[in-house]
């Protein structure tokens, strides 16, 4: 499966998502915004597609980004279709609450012509009243009884260019639903702890509902929701990649957490670094370390590594000690050898 250019399931590279924050009517805002998602190493974006106008906006915003478009359609199925035509690259729709079955057909039919796929999106929080009825509260067995019928409402149709997603705010629901429905079907599946709140606690919850999942080989695509800003989503959504060896695209940081032994301003330092390398497009590791007893090691496990005192800081670079620089010296320096390190294509 393709989402415009970018491979999905089957073997192929987990990708990271976001989604628009600006009125999707406002194509320049929308533009600059996923810009912004593309150098922070966004791979494919969302807008909500809600207004005619919106569905409208999509021809100039394909016309100025670089990633696939997906739109998020709820209730119109006349928007999906103008949305179709304007070229976009995936739907983000629930069958069951476009109507009547033959609008559902028409967004079916729609897709099958540009060949572009459809999400699925459940959503703990919308669920059917039949299925709420039946489960009596929100849950992941209601979440995937809810999954199984838009899928037999798509496969009666004869289309099975299928992604699915289950999300919930709740971490463990978010998990048992994902886990069951990966015993029950074979499409692609997106993952998200859906709502997860602020910058802080959602990437916190995100990283373990997203992490868990992905640790046991479930998932293709990802997104981290958070009340913020998309970059922030966008480089947490990397980061989850990284740490679990699945994606070396970017610069790895490894500091001390420091201690009464630290003799600089590491701290200070270390911010400065990660401001500064963040949107780099290198693959190495850089060590950042404060003290005597685990600085050498950890640094000379590194591409590029320095142990602080007080005064002078053992610079490394992979792994051969380049002597002593001063403390003062000892960011600029490391932004000069990350700089003149190699570009990494991500992968």
């Amino acid at each position: 499966m393709k989402v415009g250019d970018v491979p999905i399931g089957s073997g192929s590279p987990i990708s990271v998502q976001s989604m628009t924050k600006a009125k999707t009517e406002d194509w320049q805002k929308s533009v600059d915004q996923i810009l912004e998602y593309e150098e922070a190493g966004c791979q494919i974006v969302r807008s909500t597609v809600n207004t005619p106008a919106a569905a409208e906006a999509i021809i100039q915003i394909k016309k100025n980004i670089h990633i696939p478009l997906v739109a998020d359609i709820h209730f119109d199925y006349h928007l999906a279709l103008q949305a179709l035509d304007a070229g976009v690259d995936k739907i983000r729709i629930n069958p069951g609450n476009i109507g009547a079955q033959d609008k559902i057909k028409a967004v079916v039919n729609g897709c099958k012509n540009y060949n572009v796929p459809i999400r699925i999106g459940v959503n703990s929080g919308s669920l059917e009243k039949d299925i709420l009825k039946k489960y009596n509260y929100p849950c992941s067995s209601a979440m995937v009884e809810s999954a199984l019928r838009h899928i037999k409402i798509l496969e009666d149709l004869d289309f099975y260019n299928t992604i699915i997603s289950l999300k919930s705010s709740n971490v463990w629901m978010m998990i048992e639903a994902y886990r069951e429905l990966a015993g029950l079907v074979d499409y692609p599946l997106h993952l998200g702890v859906t709502e997860a709140g602020p910058v802080f606690q959602g990437t916190i919850r995100s990283s373990i509902g997203i992490g868990t999942l992905l640790a046991e080989g479930i998932g293709d695509t990802i997104r981290v929701s958070l009340t913020g800003e998309g970059v922030d989503e966008v480089r947490a959504g990397k980061e989850i990649l990284r740490s679990l060896g699945l994606a070396s695209f970017g610069i790895t940081i490894v500091s001390c957490p420091t201690c009464g032994r630290l003799e600089s301003d590491l701290i200070g330092a270390v911010q400065k670094l990660e401001s500064k390398t963040s949107r780099l497009k290198k693959n190495l590791t850089l060590a950042v370390m404060g003290c005597v007893v685990n600085g050498p090691g950890e640094a000379r496990g590194a591409d590029i590594g320095v142990s602080l005192g007080k005064d002078h800081a053992i610079l490394y670079i992979e792994g051969k000690s380049q002597g002593q620089i001063p403390v003062t010296s000892v960011y600029n320096k490391i932004v000069e050898l990350i700089e003149s390190w190699p570009d990494k294509e991500e992968e």
